[in-house]
């Protein structure tokens, strides 16, 4: 069997191939952040592309940290139903179901106060974000933990924390974003108390698998080494992580270089180190690629991003590819 689509299992849910629609915002909620129609149609036609697992867009955790005013939301029960029909699609073609939960800090583009670790723009066209007080950190944290419950509500299999791309986890774990002086500031490990506060509250409403997101390159010499994301790696693993979902990035405004699987030695780099699986994802857009990640131990998963977006059965031309025989949805086998 080609690696690429072999089953595995994290925390008893098993996935039937190697292969994760990655999570890209669609900005197609209204300001309510409810599921519209698009997002029941998107979601599913990737599941019945054969996806193993299909991860739905960074849902905020609360009004104030979307990234934008039509991102969705997992803030209320009222967001409880539309997610579950989400579900129902998804689950209908025997994909696996997950969800970004997500809250952006002061990359929010809202017209209300956002917040960060420190009262630090972005860049010149972003707001300057109020520093969380200590009750700001803790209604953050629990907001993460009421997310997960609310995920579970809605018939997902696994979370993922969105702690990438220099939303609000990742300000708090990078000395670029945090120049706090209390236990959230500082060292390593301070830095990395807000992530660990919310993995262990999320244990508490949640009893399935957690992925976690990070960038693992900040491209700026001041930032995180690769030795602080093989520590809080390791750090995420002995809190019950499943994964680690490597991508790089976004924490300040630098531009990197983006080549065909540009970021896989991340992924390659924590799972040597870390002894953890990982997820590759960054312009990984062919069968042979990301069987090559696969059956190299390089990492656990491909995370399949805009390939997909411009081909939502990319696992079947992967499948086509590689001399596999991918079984078709009934309804398309005569066109499989």
């Amino acid at each position: 069997m080609n690696a690429l689509f072999s089953p595995i299992t994290f925390n008893k849910v098993t996935l039937k191939n190697r292969i994760v629609m990655s999570p890209m915002c669609m900005y197609s909620a209204e300001d309510d952040g409810l599921v519209a129609p698009f997002h029941l149609a998107h979601y599913e036609s990737r599941a019945a592309g054969q996806a193993g697992m299909v991860m739905i867009e960074a849902t905020a955790v609360l009004p104030e940290g979307r990234i934008s005013h039509n991102d969705l939301g997992i803030w209320s029960d009222d967001h409880i139903n539309g997610l579950q029909q989400i579900n129902e699609g998804i689950h209908r073609h025997g994909a696996r179901s997950a969800v970004q939960l997500a809250h952006a800090g002061r990359k929010a583009n809202l017209e209300n106060e956002i917040f960060a670790p420190s009262s630090l723009p972005f860049n010149e066209d972003y707001k300057t974000p109020t520093e969380m007080s200590k009750d700001d950190i803790n209604r953050a944290i629990e907001a993460f933990a009421e997310g997960a419950r609310r995920a579970k509500a809605a018939h997902f299999d696994v979370i993922e924390l969105h702690g990438a791309h220099g939303y609000l986890i990742n300000q708090f774990l990078s000395p670029l974003t945090n120049k706090r002086n209390d236990e959230y500031g500082g060292n390593p490990e301070n830095r990395f108390r807000f992530l660990e506060e919310i993995i262990t509250r999320v244990h508490e409403t949640w009893d399935g698998p957690i992925f976690v997101r990070i960038s693992a390159d900040e491209y700026d010499e001041a930032g995180n080494t690769m030795d602080d994301f093989i520590y809080f790696s390791r750090k995420m693993k002995e809190l019950g992580v499943d994964l680690i979902d490597c991508s790089t990035g976004g924490v300040v405004p630098v531009r990197p270089e983006a080549y065909p699987g540009y970021q896989v030695r991340h992924a390659e780099t924590i799972r040597q180190e870390a002894s953890i699986q990982t997820g590759a994802v960054g312009l990984i857009t062919t069968g042979i690629q990301a069987e090559e990640i696969v059956r190299n131990e390089r990492a656990d998963l491909v995370f399949i991003a805009r390939a997909m977006l411009r081909n939502p059965y990319w696992a079947k031309a992967a499948a086509d590819e590689l001399g596999y025989s991918l079984e078709a949805p009934r309804q398309y086998a005569r066109g499989w």
